[in-house]
């Protein structure tokens, strides 16, 4: 949608500074799996949603010995085959199962179920949402390249754009720290660790 805007379409002639229509929105998709396993001797109460600092993460579905968990793949992994149809279980097998089982020894008679893929909005910058207007196109509104975090910042995204719309600036939170600005300046607003 923002390339239809224009955003990162316009081309530099020879005596021309690069305006904020030069840069593109540093947001792509990327491939990521979600893996269901049974572990009938798991933790079920006290179980929150748990990272290893592997990056390996899982937590319980519902009130029962269900799991889903994951792994974000670094640069040097990056999944090349992009239909979402296809996952990739070996990924599972000797990257995620083995952390589980060292930080959970009840995961070790751990049955795989299923599993899923689908794609991440993925900030190339700095892996934050992208949110407010765009310098040049004021009434263009960025909600987006969260890396995986959307859902569970959803409340506060819708929060800050229906006040954007509204009002012209936050009220409740101010985002401002993560507009598009830091995007034209290449100055990323790094987190210690992304899941």
């Amino acid at each position: 949608v923002a390339r239809l805007a224009g955003i990162g379409t316009a081309n530099i002639g020879d005596n021309e500074k690069p305006t904020a229509l030069f840069v593109s929105l540093p947001v792509e998709p990327r491939k990521r799996y979600i893996y269901v396993f049974y572990a009938e001797n798991g933790p079920i109460l006290k179980v929150p949603l748990t990272i290893d600092h592997t990056g390996v993460f899982f937590r319980r579905l519902g009130l029962s010995n269900y799991y889903c968990c994951g792994l974000n793949q670094d640069e040097a992994n990056e999944p090349t085959n992009m239909d979402l149809g296809h996952i990739d279980y070996e990924y599972f097998e000797k990257r995620i199962k083995p952390v589980l089982v060292s930080r959970v020894p009840a995961f070790a008679n751990m049955q795989l179920q299923g599993a899923w893929s689908g794609y991440y909005e993925y900030n190339t910058l700095d892996q934050n949402l992208i949110i407010g207007p765009h310098p040049v196109h004021p009434n263009f509104l960025f909600a987006n390249g969260s890396s995986g975090h959307g859902l569970q910042h959803a409340s506060a995204i819708g929060c800050a754009i229906s006040e954007l719309m509204l009002y012209g600036n936050y009220k409740t939170i101010d985002l401002s720290r993560f507009s598009f600005d830091r995007v034209l300046k290449n100055q990323p607003l790094k987190e210690i660790d992304v899941v």
